[in-house]
């Protein structure tokens, strides 16, 4: 059996969990439920390459499925998550100084007494999207950089004075 690394190196399933993570995410929704149909249109593939991803994905624990009727609805579950964050956690903080924690004393106090609140799934919806936003803008200024601004450039060095 994969493990979740194997899961999600594949682009389509992260692809998946993407239009999940904007149904979670969606103002208007309140389970975050998504259709096969609505993933497939999302997408762009074929109801077979996405059936057999969500599969994968739910026998992963990524996914929670509700059957209603002939039609099934999926909603992300990010808990396996935790183990790929665990691993990753020790490699993303190896230069963590405790005295930056020291220098900023007032905002620990303040971070302190937040992190002992009762903070809810809104404030908890509020952060993800913020961070799902930011990593999305990342990439998309990284794609640009890499792919689009060569060609760009490209075609003004060519051009005669």
């Amino acid at each position: 059996m994969a493990d979740i690394f194997d899961v999600i190196a594949d682009a389509t399933r992260r692809d998946v969990l993407h239009v999940l993570l904007d149904r979670y995410l969606a103002a208007d929704s309140t389970r975050g439920e998504i259709s096969v149909g609505e993933i497939v249109t999302a997408l762009g593939l074929s109801q077979p390459t996405v059936s057999k991803h969500l599969k994968v994905l739910r026998d992963h624990g990524l996914v929670c499925v509700r059957e209603e009727a002939q039609h099934r609805y999926y909603s992300l579950d990010a808990s396996p998550l935790e183990e790929l964050e665990d691993w990753l956690i020790p490699y993303l903080s190896a230069d963590f100084d405790d005295t930056d924690l020291e220098a900023d004393s007032d905002e620990t106090g303040a971070f302190s007494a937040w992190a002992g609140a009762d903070v809810g799934d809104t404030i908890g919806r509020r952060i993800a999207e913020g961070s799902y936003q930011a990593r999305h803008a990342i990439h998309d200024a990284s794609e640009i950089v890499t792919r689009r601004l060569p060609k760009i450039a490209n075609r003004h060095s060519f051009r005669k004075p």
